[in-house]
């Protein structure tokens, strides 16, 4: 299949229904706002409004320039329209997309990754509706059970726990890139304390990305 097909059969409807998905979610968050000035003539004034938008955009704004970027080689297309529409990015849709590339051995940088990781992240979604149903209904029981340090262990260090295997998982094919992966960003938060975590984070993924290039690049 050449490029020009895989862009009739698969780009071009997942475009088309990843923008619609993605905007119809941008415009429903916006009912439960309408639905309280509607009927009951409640909106907050605008400078709170803006002063709200101006915390969210600079806490989180960069997020929404680094995260597709770090994520998409993984993700692909369809995986990062159902990504960023279901969420749990990072601790959820790039392991499940990261897990289902390895097991099935696909070579980075063919069309196989597109497919593979979107049935790896649909499937994670569908998993995830289950356990978050189930854990909405019993997970604050269960915690309450265990001892505290069992449930803080949870709330503390899955996440990293999670990144750490997936970390690990691409290290034992590209041991070089772990100099790189880890060494930046030790190296800007003790050579830079001051450096924001962004920016840590991008020059981590930008040196990470040329580095890949240039080493198993050359050796391709």
């Amino acid at each position: 299949m050449d490029d020009k097909e895989f862009q009739k059969i698969w780009n071009n409807p997942i475009n088309l229904i990843g923008r619609i998905t993605l905007l119809s979610a941008i415009v429903a968050s916006f009912f439960p706002v309408m639905y309280l000035m509607i009927s009951h003539g409640i909106f907050p004034p605008l400078d709170v409004v803006l002063k709200a938008w101006i915390l969210v955009v600079s806490s989180y704004g960069v997020i929404y320039v680094i995260e597709p970027i770090s994520y998409y080689p993984v993700l692909g297309l369809s995986g990062t329209y159902m990504t960023f529409l279901s969420g749990n990015c990072g601790n959820m849709r790039v392991p499940a997309a990261a897990c289902a590339l390895d097991v099935t051995e696909t070579q980075p940088g063919t069309r196989s990754v597109e497919i593979i990781s979107a049935l790896g992240i649909a499937g994670s979604i569908i998993t995830n509706l289950f356990f978050v149903t189930l854990a909405a209904v019993l997970g604050a029981a269960i915690l309450n059970a265990v001892p505290p340090i069992v449930s803080d262990a949870f709330k503390s260090y899955a996440v990293p726990a999670i990144f750490g295997a997936v970390l690990m998982q691409f290290g034992i094919k590209y041991p070089i890139l772990l100099i790189f992966g880890l060494g930046v960003p030790l190296a800007c938060k003790f050579l830079i304390p001051s450096m924001p975590a962004f920016a840590i984070t991008l020059a981590g993924l930008i040196i990470t990305i040329i580095s890949s290039k240039l080493i198993y690049g050359r050796n391709n």
